[in-house]
């Protein structure tokens, strides 16, 4: 025989209140007395209540799902840090009862496929708001959304004229942080080994290392080859690293990019962390996989998430509450074995 389901009466007769009060504690709890919210909250406890989502969503006029339109990435090669993100966004959702839902959306495809991609579920109501993530200042995403006046939070900076309810990094503080850490530890020449993409993150990450560079005693450069090439790259670091003016630290875009340097480095005859100093940015799982392991630049995802969604749910509940400007949040320097201390090693 199938148990009886616990319904809001149960949990009235229970507490000792009106049918009225539990629905207060569980949508306006500011409301209550905190002993009579105390005693309500416990009794939901002690009879295991679960509220009825369809019936609050038909009241209120939400679903409680936040639609994801998840990255273009390869199954056999997946994204470490999108999939992160997205494990981070769900548990961020769920702290405010919120479900994740994915769906395929490719901003390659032109604003068109876009618009019909997010007006469907926003006609058939099956969201309250949109997180998107990889964000570019030209978005199409973005620029659909803002038009159809509908709730979205970005990873990523919006273009000036859009709705600024974004989150993002200081790529730009964190990687100086990363320059200013190797000339504290004695390093005199430091090139910026730069990616071909144009991104804005990426051009952040430029500025962070010529302004930090600016410091550094024998001066700072960039290298960098087109489509990130690998091998390419790996034979004009070497070059580099032959010449009388080699760096004593290369600055690496991303992670993927210090992988190539490692092998250059190691192909010129030297050694990482000894001779040359080399740092990532993104902090991958390859990052403790390379020996020696790889200092890097951590994202903060859960933190970002949480901001996230804080920040749409804020917009949902009121429309006119979109906030005049974005948040930017630090990231985390790793340090690993590829950038030893060259005080200590002098000494």
């Amino acid at each position: 025989m199938t148990p009886r389901q616990v319904t809001i009466e149960d949990v009235a007769r229970t507490a000792g209140v009106s049918r009225q009060t539990v629905s207060n504690a569980l949508n306006a709890p500011h409301r209550l007395r905190a002993a009579t919210l105390d005693r309500v909250t416990a009794a939901i406890e002690a009879l295991g209540y679960q509220p009825d989502q369809s019936a609050r969503s038909l009241r209120t006029g939400t679903r409680k799902v936040i639609g994801y339109p998840a990255p273009a990435d390869n199954p056999a090669d997946p994204n470490p840090l999108m999939g992160g993100f997205l494990q981070a966004l769900v548990s961020a959702a769920d702290t405010v009862g919120h479900r994740v839902l994915l769906f395929r959306c490719d901003p390659q495809q032109g604003a068109g496929a876009v618009a019909k991609s997010f007006h469907g579920l926003i006609a058939a109501r099956q969201v309250d708001g949109f997180v998107l993530s990889d964000v570019v200042h030209d978005d199409p995403r973005v620029d659909v959304l803002a038009e159809a006046g509908f709730p979205f939070a970005a990873f990523g900076r919006t273009a000036p004229g859009r709705p600024q309810n974004w989150v993002d990094i200081d790529s730009a503080a964190a990687t100086a942080d990363l320059v200013g850490h190797l000339l504290a530890q004695g390093h005199r020449r430091v090139c910026y080994v730069n990616s071909a993409a144009t991104l804005p993150w990426m051009a952040d990450r430029r500025a962070g290392l010529l302004a930090a560079g600016a410091a550094a005693p024998d001066g700072a450069f960039e290298v960098g080859v087109p489509d990130d090439d690998p091998a390419a790259l790996s034979r004009t670091l070497q070059r580099l690293l032959a010449g009388p003016d080699r760096p004593t630290a290369l600055v690496c875009a991303s992670d993927w990019l210090a992988l190539t340097a490692y092998q250059a480095v190691r192909a010129a005859g030297l050694a990482v962390g000894t001779d040359v100093a080399v740092t990532g940015f993104n902090d991958l799982p390859l990052c403790t996989f390379l020996q020696p392991t790889l200092t890097s630049v951590r994202l903060p995802l859960p933190a970002i998430a949480h901001a996230l969604v804080d920040r749409l749910i804020t917009v949902v509940e009121d429309r006119e509450a979109t906030p005049s400007e974005g948040l930017l949040l630090p990231a985390e320097r790793i340090v690993r074995g590829s950038t030893p201390d060259r005080r200590g090693a002098r000494g």
